[in-house]
């Protein structure tokens, strides 16, 4: 199969593209490699896909349409498209609203475009959240429940993804399948997330600022796991004009002090915590409910929180040139 991976130099989209090429499949990678966070980790994640035969990396921007256009003529192979490129981040979303819009909104709407030129395109994974959720306190949180009150605009984007998404499917019959993904970490993740942040500042002995008093759980899901999630949605296309939307989380929510307490445990340190109120664009718990994308996609995760970090504070030691103890 030829597969479309955008944001293939992010966290998600490089071990996608990794596992799809060791399968067989053949990649073109998209990324703009924004400085978001430091594009020399992007760039790291791209060199570990360099060697493979089948792979093409394409450094662009998913919201330029005249440059999608001119790449799926050049590759009007494609099959698949698995649409992980987007702005990431709750907090910046504050700062940056703009930045949201284009990149996950108009950016959603030039990816459909795209697609929909291709003669052999026959299904559209894309990358959602469990952001969507937002303030709803019904868990665990079921792809049937409502999605119409975010709490921060990054998951109105990303719900306003999954209604352009649907509304292609309807007029113009694209098969599509939105995956929301619960807390994805492990090895190559993401600097401003808290595992790269906590993990950072208790092998720097640095303080860590510990939101709404600790009172937080998070639906810690392995990237490893994830990765098996989104090839199953590739793998299971849907009916034309269809456009499913399936939960990829752990369903096994972990009390952030617990969490904290696992860094300690991989790194052999005590963390110096800092308690502070919670932010306005947070919520207190994520938990996803997988009985759908269990029987649909064949969606099993199977990585522990004690095994997933220690693997993660593994990597990042090496990454980080640390040394152990």
């Amino acid at each position: 199969m030829k597969m479309l991976i955008t944001g293939v130099a992010g966290f998600i989209g490089s071990h996608v593209a990794r596992a799809a090429l060791e399968r067989g499949d053949a990649v073109i990678g998209v990324d703009n490699l924004n400085p978001y966070y430091d594009p020399a980790l992007k760039r790291a994640r791209l060199d570990r896909l360099q060697g493979y035969r089948d792979f093409e990396f394409v450094e662009a921007s998913i919201s330029d349409m005249e440059r999608m256009e001119r790449l799926v003529t050049t590759h009007a192979d494609i099959e698949t498209v698995v649409h992980l490129a987007a702005q990431a981040g709750v907090a910046y979303s504050i700062e940056n609203p703009l930045a949201y819009a284009d990149a996950n909104v108009t950016g959603q709407v030039v990816m459909f475009e795209a697609a929909r030129r291709l003669p052999r395109l026959r299904h559209v994974v894309y990358a959602s959240s469990s952001s969507v959720y937002g303030l709803n306190e019904d868990v665990p949180f079921r792809e049937s429940d409502r999605a119409d009150r975010p709490a921060s605009l990054y998951a109105a984007t990303k719900r306003a993804g999954e209604l352009i998404a649907h509304s292609y499917a309807h007029v113009h019959g694209i098969a599509s399948s939105g995956l929301r993904f619960f807390t994805v970490y492990g090895p190559w993740g993401r600097p401003d997330m808290a595992p790269w942040l906590f993990t950072s500042a208790i092998l720097d002995g640095r303080p860590i600022s510990v939101f709404n008093h600790g009172r937080m759980q998070r639906d810690f899901t392995y990237i490893d796991d994830i990765v098996a999630g989104v090839l199953g949605a590739v793998d299971r296309t849907p009916e034309p004009g269809e456009n499913r939307i399936f939960n990829l989380g752990n369903n096994q929510p972990v009390p952030l002090m617990d969490f904290i307490a696992t860094i300690e445990r991989a790194t052999g340190r005590q963390a110096e915590i800092r308690f502070e109120p919670m932010r306005r664009a947070d919520v207190e718990a994520t938990f996803a409910d997988i009985a759908l994308s269990s029987e649909t996609l064949g969606f099993q995760p199977g990585t522990s929180i004690d095994e997933g970090m220690a693997r993660f504070v593994e990597w990042y030691r090496g990454y980080n040139a640390r040394p152990a103890g």
